[in-house]
């Protein structure tokens, strides 16, 4: 996909599932302005609580409206099909986040791969820090202790306890 019809995607996914979320972005290649060769819509969310099954309520009542690619709601991570374009099928990746991870997933999602990998993660992990389930967790050598979760509640938070200057999504390459 290109960039515009990427876009266009994202923000009427996005508008769909807004009602059901506390907070939303669209992430990944859209969110970097990538021009062309997009090939899916990546959502951060943190819904508002929902419920599945017989009684599904709020966002579920719209991702379960979509082809399942994988992820059985609740979970931390669904693929769907969202539509299809001519011969292009239209894939939505949606990531669920909590206040206290936000900025955590959003950057990690905002990507590019090679950005949270070589940047951010080399970054957490010489400080000391290890990422399980989309929380830094900080380890206590001395007490043999697997370490307590910190909040990223914004991206520039994590920006700042890896001390790292802030890269606007275009340029995390």
């Amino acid at each position: 996909m290109n960039y515009e019809f990427a876009l266009k995607m994202a923000n009427q996914i996005k508008s769909e599932l807004a009602p059901h979320c506390e907070r939303i972005e669209i992430a990944g290649s859209i969110r970097r302005k990538k021009a062309d060769g997009i090939k899916d819509v990546e959502i951060v969310c943190i819904p508002k609580p929902y419920n599945v099954g017989l009684f599904r309520s709020g966002i579920a009542t719209v991702i379960e409206q979509w082809p399942k690619i994988k992820g059985d709601l609740p979970c931390k991570y669904t693929q769907r099909i969202y539509a299809t374009h001519g011969n292009e099928v239209i894939k939505v990746d949606i990531f669920f986040a909590t206040p206290e991870n936000w900025g955590m997933i959003l950057a990690i999602r905002t990507g590019s791969a090679e950005f949270s990998h070589k940047v951010l993660a080399t970054a957490w992990s010489r400080k000391g820090y290890e990422s399980r389930e989309g929380v830094l967790y900080k380890e206590d050598i001395l007490y043999n202790d697997r370490g307590n979760a910190v909040q990223i509640r914004e991206e520039i938070d994590l920006f700042r306890l890896l001390g790292i200057d802030w890269v606007e999504p275009e340029n995390r390459h």
